[in-house]
């Protein structure tokens, strides 16, 4: 069990990093991929997917040229052969134009909650292996109570498959450690996809705990981005959107992601991050993590404010 919670809290870390260099690719080159439009549209058409769905918590359709408040959920599936996948990491981010924020909240994979559509009681990473997207985004608006506008659902495998197309990232480590059979020595360090997930991964090794992930993940998110942006990169973005197209599937269209990089650009600066708060037991000999009353209230009142939601 606590191996699981292991694996489940490094798919929580990973999907949080490529959730925010996919809403940071998004934002600051959003230019770029106006550029590149009538080149390389296909690539980014393979990832829009639209979904027939309107919130019943949202009174009037979200204008993102207007620069309204609007949200996201980021799915990290895994699918394997025969299999519809279950959403292993859900996160739940909020945007604010006004404000310059973004919130993100990661919602446990065991959470359990009602399953929206299928009239059950459920570990809410199962209404995707039910429902899919839709009733993964209804089941979280349930809980959270507010609307969820977007979606992103991201291949768990894709964040190794960008920093592989950029041809590896450089960073500059502070800390000599191994882990997973990888030595990360101190200094100037350039990693491929497969090292620079476990160079995010690690945790127990490092002194400062969180603190010192924390500092990786933003270290490899500054240089996808420094990366994604040169020109030795820009000429081979072709290569870059069609990883990204066969990784990640979204209703943002294109014409969405230009607003957001016109209006939202500011808050990718300011990005405060929370885990729903809970825990865990067995109920019918099935393990469950039961959320904080107090918390979940708490949460939802934040996320509230953050859309601007009276």
């Amino acid at each position: 069990m606590r191996r699981q919670r292991q694996r489940q809290k490094r798919k929580r870390t990973l999907l949080r990093v490529i959730g925010i260099v996919c809403l940071i690719l998004f934002l600051t080159l959003g230019g770029l991929i106006y550029y590149a439009w009538h080149t390389f549209s296909k690539s980014i058409d393979s990832m829009h997917n639209p979904l027939d769905r309107d919130s019943e918590l949202r009174e009037e359709d979200v204008s993102l040229s207007s620069g309204d408040p609007f949200s996201v959920l980021l799915l990290g599936v895994d699918k394997r052969e025969g299999d519809s996948g279950r959403s292993d990491t859900m996160i739940v981010l909020t945007v604010n134009a006004n404000t310059n924020k973004i919130e993100m909240v990661s919602i446990p994979r065991d959470t359990r909650t009602e399953i929206i559509g299928h009239g059950t009681t459920d570990k809410i990473n199962h209404a995707y292996a039910f429902g899919g997207v839709e009733m993964s985004m209804d089941t979280v608006e349930n809980l959270l109570e507010i609307p969820i506008d977007y979606y992103v659902e991201v291949n768990m495998d894709s964040f190794k498959d960008i920093i592989d197309t950029l041809d590896g990232v450089t960073v500059e480590n502070n800390l000599d450690f191994t882990y997973d059979g990888v030595h990360f020595p101190i200094g100037t360090i350039t990693l491929d996809g497969e090292d620079a997930l476990k160079y995010v991964r690690m945790r127990y090794e490092d002194p400062n705990g969180d603190f010192g992930r924390q500092q990786r993940q933003r270290q490899i998110i500054e240089a996808v981005i420094n990366k994604g942006a040169s020109f030795s990169s820009i000429t081979r973005f072709n290569d870059i959107l069609d990883t990204l197209g066969n990784s990640i599937s979204t209703n943002i269209s294109f014409k969405d992601m230009m607003s957001i990089q016109k209006n939202y650009k500011s808050a990718v600066n300011n990005i405060e991050d929370a885990t729903l708060q809970g825990s865990g037991t067995k109920i019918g000999g099935v393990y469950y993590y039961i959320p904080n009353e107090e918390h979940l209230s708490e949460v939802k009142a934040n996320l509230k404010e953050q859309l601007e939601i009276k």
